[in-house]
């Protein structure tokens, strides 16, 4: 079904980084999940007031905030779509994690009103009143909104929207949600107890956790997430395909929204290579990968003398000494300056995230181990960190 409506509604679906697909499959997303949260909500309202019952209603009014989230979620889509401008020269990708962070806020304050209503419900209980329509209707309820997740879920992770994807996890809490309200109208054909009102506060914790959790992603998103592993491994692996390119180093992506990725890079070419040839392969690197990842790269050249004997054995002794501090540890931009009193090692370092051991700590002992069997040598370290 899902992608029957893709193939109807959406040409060109495949193209998922194009700004304007990416708004047609927002468009998509929000219309099919304003009509069926108004009609579930409709029909729930309706079973809720008929039958007395706080959690129904409750259920009722939570898919019509729902309804309210896939309105954010669209036009969060059509101000993604806008182009880049004087004042936001990324774009406005970014929307899209700002409206996942209102459908959380909304989800949240749902919640806490139907927390008043349920303890309002077990101060002044009544009578609940039972009838098959009202089943059949969370029934139906329970399994259009397990399609409307699935639907969500794929058009999300399709397109790599969090908005869809928040929207979509809100779908799945609702199915508990309603589950219980199904629970506690059969429960009241075999008790007088409250039951509906503490259902209505469980059905109440089901929606705050979902919109702890939604709240929790988009912030960590805006926060700056690492890149997804695919897309890095297929960046490094194109890039090294080249012959010229003996490695790469200092990888740094920033997302402003999934249509507008930026990418820096240092590539290693040996110093014998003839630069011109070396700066015309890096041109076509960067215009590739703009064609294949959508990401804009740039590329800066670090030559590497790879037939010196003498610098490459202080390079592997100088990896064995660092790999022997942590085996996470690596070095990169490998120079030997020699001068009449000393040698300087020049070469960056790169920690890993938890390192504990503070920089002029590690510098003294790489020091200290590569002076024990020469003590001309004088290492200068530049310690990075790793952004992917």
């Amino acid at each position: 079904m899902t992608d029957l409506l893709v193939k109807l509604f959406i040409k060109n679906s495949e193209n998922v980084k194009d700004a304007e697909v990416r708004e047609k499959y927002g468009l998509l997303g929000s219309v099919v999940g304003i009509v069926v949260n108004i009609i579930l909500s409709a029909a729930k309202y309706a079973i809720g007031v008929i039958s007395k019952s706080v959690s129904i209603t409750a259920d009722a009014i939570n898919n019509l905030a729902d309804a309210a989230s896939c309105i954010v979620t669209l036009v969060s889509f059509k101000m993604a779509a806008r182009k880049p401008d004087k004042e936001h020269p990324f774009g406005h990708g970014r929307i899209e994690y700002i409206a996942a962070l209102a459908v959380g806020f909304l989800v949240e304050l749902m919640g806490y009103e139907l927390i008043k209503s349920s303890v309002e419900k077990i101060r002044n209980p009544e009578p609940v009143e039972f009838s098959v329509p009202a089943v059949a209707v969370l029934a139906v309820s329970i399994l259009g909104k397990v399609w409307l997740y699935l639907f969500n879920k794929k058009l999300g992770n399709r397109i790599q929207s969090p908005a869809m994807l928040a929207v979509a996890k809100d779908s799945l809490s609702d199915t508990t949600a309603t589950l219980v309200a199904a629970v506690a109208l059969v429960c009241s054909l075999f008790t007088q107890l409250p039951v509906d009102g503490f259902m209505g506060l469980i059905v109440s914790g089901f929606i705050l956790m979902s919109g702890f959790g939604i709240l929790k992603e988009a912030i960590s998103i805006l926060l700056g997430n690492p890149p997804e592993k695919e897309t890095v491994d297929e960046l490094v692996e194109y890039v090294l395909s080249f012959d010229e390119i003996i490695g790469i180093h200092d990888l740094v992506i920033h997302s402003y929204g999934a249509s507008s990725t930026f990418a820096t890079l240092h590539a290693e070419i040996p110093s014998d290579e003839n630069m011109l040839k070396a700066h015309d392969t890096i041109d076509n690197i960067e215009q590739e990968v703009k064609k294949r990842l959508g990401i804009e790269l740039v590329i800066h050249m670090d030559p590497i003398e790879i037939n010196n004997e003498k610098v490459s054995a202080l390079k592997e002794r100088m990896r064995e000494i660092v790999s022997g501090i942590d085996k996470e540890l690596t070095i990169h931009d490998f120079r030997v300056v020699d001068g009449p009193t000393h040698t300087n090692l020049v070469f960056d370092v790169v920690v890993p995230h938890g390192f504990e051991m503070r920089e002029d700590r590690l510098i003294g002992i790489i020091n200290d181990k590569i002076n024990e069997s020469d003590n001309r040598y004088r290492c200068v370290i530049t310690v990075d960190k790793c952004y992917i």
